[in-house]
């Protein structure tokens, strides 16, 4: 589930790791479904051990942990793991262990209870090839321009709400923030592409920037099954302030006229408000 607010808030989270010297790489002992480690935990110890964090990036819904000399630690969440520095929800689902000196955090914790996260070690050349040069990674969503979100998207005959969870467009964005945007840019989410306005395109990408904006700021959601937390294995709370996602037969809290309708598009759960979100451009 981790989208971009959640996986900036891991990110924010274990920013004070900056300037550790990394003492250790480990693989806990764990029955579960084995995530993708790559490379083996003794060739990652033996590129990792000794260095020191120079910073902590994001790409997408990745945390990447750069150290010196280029190398990238990238932690791929997917729909159930966590980047922790505090003790994680169980100890049967950790996967992957970093202990630091000189930082003030002893540890970093990748924690996946479906095992269908990663954590990879890229050389720099390996990360700009893989991130940058092979196309697989479209822009940020809170740095791409209305201009470039347009030009992108606009010739796909795909609904709106399934384009902008195709990370080769835009990424970031994923089921539950892609509901929320197109109800505050007051779009109806099987809208082709191909039919938006301008104007319509300009009220998605400032709807995408304020909602995820916002959704940061409140530390990303926890939904009822409390899966996602943040690096302190705290509780996010824009759950609290979701307009239309999982509130399905509820009256919309924007007009407050009519319920909250759920449909399904590309086998994902869609809501929106049929009021606010008529089929016009």
């Amino acid at each position: 589930m981790p989208e971009l607010p959640e996986v900036e808030t891991m990110r924010r989270g274990i920013l004070s790791i900056i300037g550790g010297k990394v003492t250790d790489v480990a693989k806990p002992p764990c029955a579960r479904r084995p995530i993708l480690l790559a490379p083996g935990i003794a060739a990652f110890r033996r590129r990792t051990v000794d260095r020191r964090v120079t910073a902590i990036d994001r790409v997408g819904k990745r945390v990447v942990i750069v150290l010196e000399g280029g190398d990238r630690i990238v932690l791929e969440p997917r729909m159930t793991g966590l980047v922790l520095v505090a003790d994680p929800p169980t100890r049967e689902h950790l996967r992957w262990e970093m202990s630091l000196a000189d930082c003030g955090v002893e540890k970093v914790w990748f924690w996946d209870r479906r095992g269908l996260g990663s954590v990879r070690l890229f050389s720099e050349r390996e990360f700009v090839a893989e991130f940058s040069e092979s196309g697989k990674i479209g822009p940020d969503a809170l740095v791409i321009s209305w201009q470039e979100l347009r030009d992108r998207l606009a010739k796909s005959r795909r609904a709106v709400k399934v384009a902008l969870l195709d990370q080769k467009g835009v990424c970031g964005v994923g089921n539950l923030y892609a509901a929320e945007l197109l109800h505050v840019a007051k779009v109806h989410p099987a809208t082709p592409c191909e039919a938006l306005s301008t104007a319509a395109w300009k009220r998605i990408h400032a709807a995408m920037v304020d909602v995820l904006q916002e959704a940061i700021k409140y530390e990303g959601s926890t939904l009822g099954d409390g899966t996602y937390r943040n690096a302190l294995n705290k509780d996010g709370g824009y759950q609290n302030c979701h307009r239309v996602y999982g509130r399905e037969g509820e009256l919309c809290r924007t007009c407050g006229k009519v319920e909250v309708i759920r449909i399904v598009q590309a086998q994902r759960a869609t809501f929106y408000c049929e009021r606010c979100q008529k089929v016009t451009l």
